[in-house]
């Protein structure tokens, strides 16, 4: 297979590209990512010659229409993903996850190229944290928060507008939070991983009560791969491991995996709408396709993760101090 994947040099892109080439060596990879700085060429560096890296903007249509003409398929990944940059900076997230999506559509249009898009549970807004039973699922009408969700929801919804109008054989997922190898400190989970790692005091929203349901990356991909061979064209799948936690009692299963006290953290200012809770029904996915999550134990798979930050600071070191800056700036 010829296969492009936009925004691989990113978090989850990247561990897909990885993993991709790792099961099917005979096959022609293709990266375009622009390389902001939430994507990394040192990322896909292990991987040598098995994978062409094309710096690009998923904007230019010019340069996404060669690159898709070449493709089999294409698994779409690039996006702006952080909330907090998108309630500072929206207008680079209407551009990317708007613009970028519809210039890939045109272009897979034209060409007939097999299409999967990558989306997020918060296009849905959030959930009572008192209603354990309640999950949402391909039905759930959208409620986004943010500028990001904001911006992920209308790119589901040219997704399935260019099924509709012009029979664009794409399907498409939304999945919970991840985390893993290779995610950037910006981000809940590795920033608190590395601010210990480097004597920094962990840091933790208001009371740390919003509910989060988390997911490996090496199991959000394996759902990819699956809905990509047999997935329904025009079907929205949710991707989830059914791992809801409290920020607080991620933060305190950190701190005792890395030798701390449970209570050594700072509160600081809370995100502005911050969604209360996320919890995936990926029950139509498991059915349909037989996937199942493979790391279900939370604290093993967050201990791992930690051992991949702390051999890999070479990795992350160069990027810790400009992201801490701007949380202190922001009170954060």
């Amino acid at each position: 297979m010829r296969l492009l994947v936009t925004g691989g040099a990113g978090f989850i892109g990247a561990n897909f590209t990885h993993s991709w080439a790792n099961e099917n060596p005979g096959d022609q990879i293709t990266v375009v990512d622009s390389l902001t700085y939430a994507g990394s060429a040192d990322t896909l560096a292990p991987l040598g010659e098995a994978v062409e890296l094309v710096v690009g903007d998923i904007t230019d249509a010019a340069l996404v229409d060669e690159l898709v003409a070449g493709a089999d398929a294409v698994v779409h990944f690039a996006a702006e993903t952080h909330v907090d940059n998108s309630l500072t900076g929206p207008s680079a997230f209407v551009q990317s996850n708007l613009v970028g999506t519809f210039t890939i559509l045109e272009a897979v249009r034209r060409h007939g190229t097999r299409l999967h898009h990558i989306s997020t549970d918060e296009v849905y807004g959030d959930l009572p944290l008192d209603a354990p039973d309640i999950r949402f699922t391909a039905d759930t009408p959208y409620n986004p928060s943010s500028p990001y969700s904001a911006t992920k929801a209308g790119s589901d919804m040219l997704v399935r507008a260019w099924v509709r109008s012009f029979r664009v054989a794409a399907t498409l997922s939304n999945c919970s939070n991840n985390f893993g190898p290779y995610q950037h400190v910006e981000k809940f989970i590795p920033r608190q991983i590395t601010n210990l790692l480097t004597g920094r005091r962990a840091k933790l929203y208001g009371a740390g009560a919003n509910v989060r349901d988390w997911i490996h990356v090496e199991d959000h991909n394996a759902a990819v791969r699956a809905i990509l061979a047999g997935g329904r064209i025009g079907q929205t799948y949710l991707i989830g491991a059914d791992c809801e936690r409290s920020n607080l009692a991620v933060l305190q299963t950190l701190l005792e995996i890395m030798g701390h006290d449970p209570d050594d953290f700072d509160h600081v200012a809370d995100r502005a709408g911050h969604d209360l809770r996320y919890a995936i029904d990926s029950s139509a996915l498991r059915e349909e396709l037989g996937w199942a999550p493979a790391h279900t134990d939370f604290p093993a798979a967050l201990a791992a993760t930690v051992d991949w930050y702390r051999a890999n600071e070479a990795w992350w070191a160069p990027l810790k101090d400009a992201v801490e800056a701007g949380y202190t700036e922001r009170g954060q």
